[in-house]
């Protein structure tokens, strides 16, 4: 299935964006045309049809980012940081003692693949999908189906974590999108993110035609009862 089968039978608005993270470049790939103020800056670009890569440095610019990618920082990075992390415990955004809960990868970030879907050079290590409640859902189903599915609470703050989440898992997660995402993203307020790791993808979309039928049928069969109720 490519990534035009997930748009067609999801409805999706925005493309899947495959991310995968390399110790290289891959040959014939661009580095990214500008520094985004934000990695999820970058899933934007992808979706909007880009193919690049980013280093480490192209991930400073947002503190949280870099934390959850696994950025190495200098202590004059890391301090801003946690400056920032203590401007979001004072305004009672989050606690002090989250912070060592919020996923992060397991490597130091070297290269990270960005491209739709359908044009990802790499296997992806995880795919992004942004979407409506409605579609989200659907994926969700099939992920269950799959087997695949996490067992976790969909997460909040920050967004990016889904990425580590997945990787780390080698299952799903959700997102609702936090404010930061919505503004470097373009996200809208009824649209939040499921997180496919790549190893799991073709059994997520295995399922994905038979539960979307399905709930097709269902829907037609409640309306049917309601219309009589």
């Amino acid at each position: 299935m490519s990534q035009s089968s997930l748009i067609d039978l999801l409805h999706l608005t925005s493309a899947p964006v495959a991310i995968a993270f390399v110790d290289a470049a891959p040959a014939g790939i661009a580095h990214v045309a500008a520094t985004e103020p934000a990695g999820c800056g970058y899933w934007r670009r992808a979706a909007s049809g880009e193919t690049f890569f980013t280093v480490a440095d192209d991930h400073k610019r947002c503190p949280v980012g870099a934390h959850t990618h696994h950025v190495p920082l200098s202590p004059a990075e890391q301090e801003e940081l946690m400056g920032l992390v203590q401007t979001m415990v004072d305004l009672s955004y989050l606690k002090m003692e989250e912070v060592p809960a919020i996923p992060t990868r397991q490597t130091p970030l070297q290269v990270a693949v960005y491209s739709p879907l359908a044009d990802a050079p790499v296997k992806p290590d995880v795919v992004l999908v942004r979407g409506n409640a409605r579609q989200l859902m659907l994926l969700a189903e099939a992920a269950q189906a799959a087997g695949v599915a996490t067992d976790g609470a969909t997460m909040g703050r920050p967004t990016c974590a889904v990425i580590p989440a997945a990787i780390n898992a080698q299952r799903t997660a959700t997102s609702f999108g936090c404010v930061g995402n919505r503004v470097y993203t373009g996200a809208d307020e009824n649209e939040a993110y499921y997180a496919i790791p790549g190893s799991q993808l073709e059994a997520v979309e295995a399922r994905l035609a038979t539960i979307v039928k399905a709930n097709d049928a269902l829907e037609a069969f409640h309306r049917g009862r309601a219309a009589t109720a």
